[in-house]
This record gives C-alpha cells, structure tokens and sequence, in this order.
C-alpha cells in the first residue's frame, strides 16, 4: 500500500458561504485558493500555496446540522497566543471540554497544545502543535500553565 504521508484536504459544510468566506479568509487569514460561485464552493490554501487546502461547500438550511470538526496544526508559539488573538478578533477561545479558556491545553497522551473554537456554522475548529517533552497520559487534559509546572 502507499504510505500516506500528509492529509492535502478536508471539506466542510456550511449554511451561508458568504459569512464563511469572511470568517475563514478575513478572521482567520486564509488564503483563497478557488472561488466556484455556481457550485457554492471556496477553497482556502492552507500552510501556503499547494501544502493543504480547506473546501467550504454551502448546503440548504436544514434543522437537522452535522458538526465537524478541522484541527490546525500551527507553531507552538501561535498556539499559546492564540486565545488572545481569538478574542482580538471576536472569536472566544475554548479548552477541550468546549469552555472558555484564557490558555492552550496540553493533550497529555500526545503530547499537543491546542485551543478550540468555532466558526459561523458551529464546527469545532483547532489550532493544534506538538510539544517537545515526553508523553504523560496520566495526565489527561491539563492547562498549558498545569503542564510547564510540572
């Protein structure tokens, strides 16, 4: 079988196009790959230009809503800010059981930093990196403050 080295794309649902174009492109600061307004489709580059892309595809107004969820792998750095930044930009920031958080949470079995949030259709977004330090399970979920005290 072909190793696979790299996920290249993911596609979401969305119920307005339009917001979730500004969202991705304007909050987040996505590049716009391709924008197909008969299909109701937009393609945004992630990690620069053919690295890995992201499809949002507008679908009808239903009362029934599947939720997905997209991890971004970003720099350590970025990640620990990134609840700033969020709130900078209206977006509130949340840990991994979906509360508001003023910091990363380190996913112990990993391990990872990563901070939640969400976009306009509901979908559970992440900004997500690897921290250099050995794994500790036994931890669980802690905060990043949790997890650099040891």
């Amino acid at each position: 079988m072909i190793p696979i080295c790299d996920l290249f794309e993911s596609h979401l649902t969305v119920s307005n196009l339009e917001r979730s174009m500004a969202f991705y492109g304007e909050a987040l600061g996505l590049e716009i790959a391709r924008f197909e307004p008969a299909m109701k489709a937009a393609f945004y580059w992630i990690g620069g230009r053919g690295n890995s892309m992201l499809g949002l595809w507008e679908a009808g107004a239903a009362p029934l809503r599947m939720n997905l969820h997209v991890a971004f792998r970003a720099d350590l750095a970025d990640v620990l800010d990134a609840p700033v930044r969020l709130r900078d930009a209206g977006i509130q920031p949340l840990d991994f059981s979906g509360n508001q958080t003023h910091e990363a949470v380190v996913l112990a079995w990993m391990p990872a930093a990563s901070v939640y949030f969400r976009d306009p259709d509901n979908n559970l977004l992440e900004y997500l990196a690897m921290v250099p330090d050995a794994p500790r399970p036994e931890l669980g979920v802690v905060g990043w403050k949790q997890w650099t005290n040891g």
